[in-house]
């Protein structure tokens, strides 16, 4: 089989790194945006900014450049996998609109609004992006409870392929399942994208309680009622609940508001230190897509009317609006009400 992995950040080379060690033969194609880091990853065989101490695999061929290259690639490909941030995933959806294989994303999160003055002015979820630009196209996500390092390393891992499509979901099962990484298929993929959309924004929360030494009973709280929060929004979104009980939801949710590798969970650990919104992301170096979702988040549950007391908290700290003490007062400070409602 031949992929053609769209993207070097770390989740592109971990996924590229992962099916090229496969025992099925891939052929497997990382194709890097910008030429000069095609170059060095060709070079050296290995991505030293963000996968630091890992090989690439002598099977795994490093392509780059422009953008006429890539589709004369596509062609041969079986799989495409854009690996992208959700930022780019529009732009690169418009020049594969037309291609007859499986595309799959791995982004999480939500577009930034495209127009803030507009009637609903929030960012679309990586679905509906493909929904406005290529409808055509048998598409879907690959998602899930991991970490770039881990997957990289061959650690065991667990993902989900979510499409509507039986094609794109068996093209991605056969890509990337095999003795370190397993791929269970999922056609609800509107509760596969939420899970891992709204996860990030939680993960700043319990971020938040740990930096300030609140304790286990506060973090297994904070992740519970966050599931909750979750699956109304999925479910409001057209998600079924089943959903957010697995990988995408449950799982990806554990893993990013626990792991010592979660950007996100950083994000919160650095504001309660007291650092700003801006200093926190800029000692992160790479992307938190948590602190760009959350406002998209709130948007979006407004507007359907459900309610997400944590995300709301979330996006005044960030904003500014609280202070860490005063969003922990302000959530424990609500009314009560059934655990269920």
């Amino acid at each position: 089989m031949k992929i053609i992995v769209i993207g070097a950040g770390a989740w592109g080379t971990a996924l590229a790194v992962s099916a090229a060690r496969n025992p099925a033969g891939h052929r497997v194609v990382l194709w890097a945006r910008d030429g000069a880091q095609a170059a060095a990853l060709h070079d050296t065989r290995e991505n030293a900014r963000y996968l630091p101490g890992i090989p690439l695999p002598r099977d795994l061929h490093v392509r780059g450049g422009d953008v006429q290259g890539l589709l004369e690639a596509v062609p041969e490909a079986e799989l495409l996998v854009i690996a992208t941030p959700v930022a780019g995933l529009r732009p690169t959806l418009e020049l594969l609109q037309q291609v007859d294989v499986p595309v799959a994303w791995l982004c999480k999160g939500f577009e930034p609004a495209q127009d803030p003055a507009a009637p609903r002015p929030f960012g679309l979820m990586p679905h509906e992006i493909q929904r406005q630009v290529a409808p055509s196209l048998h598409a879907g996500a690959l998602s899930g409870p991991s970490f770039a390092q881990e997957v990289a390393r061959g650690q065991p891992t667990a993902l989900v392929a979510a499409s509507r499509h039986e094609a794109v979901r068996s093209a991605l099962v056969e890509a990337f399942h095999g003795p370190t990484l397993r791929v269970y298929g999922n056609d609800d993929l509107v509760g596969v994208e939420v899970g891992g959309a709204v996860k990030n924004v939680l993960a700043i929360a319990t971020g938040l309680a740990d930096g300030l030494n609140l304790g286990l009973n506060a973090r297994a709280a904070l992740i519970t009622r966050g599931l909750a929060e979750m699956a109304r929004l999925g479910l409001a979104l057209g998600g079924r609940q089943e959903s957010f009980m697995g990988l995408s939801g449950l799982g990806d949710l554990v893993l990013t508001a626990t792991g010592d590798l979660s950007r996100n969970r950083k994000v919160g650990l650095l504001l309660a230190e007291g650092k700003t919104l801006q200093d926190a992301v800029q000692s992160l170096g790479h992307v938190a897509e948590g602190v760009y979702s959350a406002r998209t988040v709130l948007q979006r549950a407004l507007h359907l009317g459900v309610d997400m007391p944590i995300t709301e908290c979330v996006v005044a700290l960030l904003d500014g609006e609280l202070k860490p003490v005063e969003a922990v007062a302000a959530l424990m400070g609500r009314d009560p009400k059934g655990e269920l409602l």
